[in-house]
């Protein structure tokens, strides 16, 4: 017999998006035109003003490793924009930079958990939680949740669910399948359920700023919460700032915590990518974020567009997104499988849109999540392909 692997690897799924990719790709490799409904990246470039500052540092070939908790310069960037952007205090010494918000997860979780521990998790949410998770000995544990509570877990559900063993919760706001929202209120109770419990409370805040009739938010800007000894909060540089290749984001630490963190950041990463690093030195700077606006604005007319399109093609969409750039919905009146439905929209009609099974246990094939990071013309255009392939 071979070796075999950990056994912990029986547990870990692939990432069904990404195998859609791969499928897309072969199929564009044969000549097929495919509109990509099914992958969490923005279509827009990486704003010029990072690209140069990327460019005028990697021409001096002074490109070494920064300190395992990132570039002071670019800790006291983050700091800052938290203080200008929502009025919150955060220092620059509990802010990581990791490669990627998924560092930062992995950060998070492997601080925090022993074998055993368990994880409530909203369900649907984003896959590659609960296999962070597993990866560290724990156990994820889903909630429920549906279009009565905007997709979002509650305070009393929470209390329910809590176990001996229970570590802790991670939410989402804006959130992955869905792009609901929870206000400050409700993020508030939630902390004080998971305090209550002497558990943590994980935040992430990947798709912050990119929101839709709501002003973009943090729960750093609550005194109590900023300053709170059981919260992290994760944040990335690839949704909102365009930096999905770059591999870079961070991760705000309770102060206690800090010296932990820096020792496993240190072991599993040395540090985040140093030109990454150093083009998001720009990523605050006016001109930046008067781009960002813009793609924002865009993203928005891009839901307005596709949200009636979907709907008059049969989907159902219970709740609309106010954040992200996905529509999580209900294709029921539509296919007895979701999978089935979106493998037949990309072999026969050219869409790629993730299944519902990505996300979750709970009536996953029910549901598709379907990305509006392309262009308006080519969002219709997948309308009238899905239309005609449903009739």
């Amino acid at each position: 017999m071979p070796p075999q692997p950990a056994r912990r690897m029986a547990d870990i799924q692939p990432f069904h998006v990404m195998e859609l990719l791969r499928r897309a790709r072969e199929l564009e490799a044969q000549g097929r035109d495919i509109i990509h409904m099914e992958v969490g990246e923005p279509d827009f470039p990486t704003p010029q003003p990072m690209v140069e500052t990327a460019t005028r540092f990697l021409a001096r070939g002074d490109v070494h490793y920064t300190a395992a908790l990132g570039l002071p310069a670019l800790r006291e960037a983050i700091a800052r924009f938290y203080r200008d952007r929502f009025q919150a205090d955060v220092a620059p010494e509990r802010i990581v930079v990791t490669p990627g918000a998924s560092g930062a997860l992995m950060l998070a979780l492997a601080v925090s958990t022993d074998p055993g521990d368990e994880w409530l998790q909203p369900d649907p949410g984003y896959p590659s939680n609960r296999h962070l998770v597993r990866s560290v000995e724990g156990r994820a544990r889903a909630l429920p949740v549906d279009a009565a509570t905007r997709y979002q877990p509650t305070p009393a559900q929470v209390d329910a669910a809590w176990q001996p063993q229970t570590r802790g919760l991670m939410v989402a706001t804006p959130s992955n399948p869905t792009g609901t929202l929870l206000t400050a209120g409700e993020l508030a109770a939630l902390h004080g359920t998971t305090s209550a419990r002497g558990g943590l409370l994980i935040v992430d805040e990947i798709y912050q700023g990119l929101t839709y009739g709501v002003e973009a938010s943090t729960v750093l800007a609550q005194p109590a919460l900023a300053a709170a000894e059981d919260l992290f909060v994760v944040n990335s540089f690839s949704k909102y700032f365009g930096m999905t290749g770059w591999r870079l984001g961070w991760l705000v630490v309770p102060r206690c915590w800090v010296r932990e963190v820096e020792k496993l950041a240190q072991h599993f990463f040395i540090s985040a990518s140093t030109p990454a690093q150093h083009a998001a030195l720009a990523a605050f700077a006016p001109a930046t974020l008067d781009i960002l606006e813009e793609r924002r604005h865009e993203f928005a007319r891009r839901r307005d567009t596709l949200l009636p399109a979907l709907r008059q093609l049969g989907f159902g969409i219970a709740t609309e997104p106010q954040g992200a750039f996905y529509i999580y919905a209900d294709t029921s009146h539509l296919a007895e499988d979701s999978e089935a439905l979106a493998r037949r929209l990309i072999e026969e009609a050219g869409v790629a849109a993730t299944p519902g099974l990505d996300f979750g246990d709970h009536l996953p094939r029910r549901h598709l999540r379907i990305a509006y990071t392309t262009r308006e013309a080519r969002l219709l255009e997948a309308c009238e392909r899905m239309g005609r392939l449903l009739g």
